[in-house]
């Protein structure tokens, strides 16, 4: 029997506003021609990620057919493909990423590009294990983009943002840990002020921590996205009308990033990674780590230059690469980005 066509559902006005309705974005293979139009207006469209910095990771890398070597956050793929055609179907990448959903969806579009499992293998798994990714093998280069994907961004369902309501969740991996909604619940004041100072250097923790948690002693939730964002907003009430949208949304954006720093142990998983790196290069290996906090950039310049003075890399940046300012035109995301690199000795 005849499937029944079913119409796609029409969004109102002329338009899509919701991630959901943005079905060309969502489908770049089918609807090419209009994708490259959102992405020639300087923004990312809805579902993609757009690669950061990919001219010069790969001319630091220096990627060779024949080598091996690991993306140790696969996200879209972006720079995947890119080290992959660089390899041209000879050596292989081996890549890791915890997001169960993203992960396998760009599996499957680096596979219909021609770079099958004789050439790339995904490990589903955190970075801070990238010495059981391949036993026993040592890579030419390795390459970390510690930046969340835009994918998972504009996907209200995933709870990253506060521009769109959502389930305030926050996890890189939602079939593990907690939400973000539920850490809430197990902190106490003190606990939450701390977290939005060493996270995200947050001015107003103190006030941010009393209004949030204040709420839930009262009774009441703060399981969305746009509740935590309209309790950031009670917190700043007191600034002057002129200033207060702008601080809000800054304000919002530090308390997101503090806790999904904290729900998804970033600065462990990170510590980790960068104690464990040298012993899985090659002599003369080299390293790529691409940073958009400050915190995260401190702790990469700290153990490069720790490891450098213990004779484990032979060279490492004296200072951070950044994305010129015709990249951060055309793909605003990349303003905040930070690229260190070290050479193993």
């Amino acid at each position: 029997m005849e499937q029944e066509h079913k119409r796609r559902p029409r969004y109102q006005g002329t338009h899509p506003r919701s991630f959901r309705e943005k079905y060309k974005e969502l489908n770049p293979e089918k609807y090419s021609g209009d994708v490259e139009k959102v992405l020639q207006s300087g923004k990312t469209p809805a579902g993609m990620h757009i690669p950061i910095m990919v001219e010069e990771i790969l001319g630091f890398l220096n990627v060779q057919p024949g080598q091996t070597g690991l993306d140790a956050t696969l996200g879209y793929g972006g720079h995947s493909r890119k080290i992959l055609e660089q390899l041209q179907g000879r050596g292989h990448l081996y890549a890791t990423d915890v997001d169960p959903i993203e992960s396998e969806k760009t599996r499957l579009r680096l596979e219909a590009a021609g770079f099958g499992p004789e050439l790339f293998t995904l490990r589903r798994m955190n970075f801070s294990q990238l010495d059981g990714v391949a036993p026993g093998v040592l890579f030419d280069f390795l390459l970390a983009d510690l930046g969340v994907s835009s994918m998972q961004i504009d996907d209200p369902t995933r709870g990253f943002t506060f521009k769109y309501d959502g389930p305030l969740d926050l996890r890189l991996d939602p079939t593990s840990g907690i939400s973000a909604a539920r850490r809430l619940r197990e902190l106490d004041e003190e606990e939450l002020t701390a977290l939005l100072e060493e996270n995200a250097d947050e001015p107003y923790a103190a006030r941010i921590a009393g209004t949030v948690l204040g709420e839930l002693r009262q009774g009441g939730t703060v399981d969305t996205t746009k509740r935590l964002a309209e309790l950031v907003g009670q917190a700043l009430s007191f600034l002057p009308a002129g200033e207060r949208e702008d601080e809000v949304k800054k304000s919002c954006q530090r308390t997101f990033q503090a806790l999904r720093i904290d729900v998804n142990g970033e600065f462990e998983a990170l510590y980790s990674l960068l104690e464990k790196l040298p012993g899985v290069l090659k002599p003369g290996g080299r390293v790529a780590i691409l940073t958009f906090h400050s915190g995260e950039d401190r702790m990469v310049k700290k153990a490069f230059r720790q490891h450098l003075r213990e004779g484990a890399y032979s060279a490492v940046a004296e200072e951070v690469l950044r994305p010129s300012a015709q990249e951060c035109f055309q793909n605003p995301r990349a303003r905040s980005a930070k690229l260190r690199w070290a050479v193993r000795a």
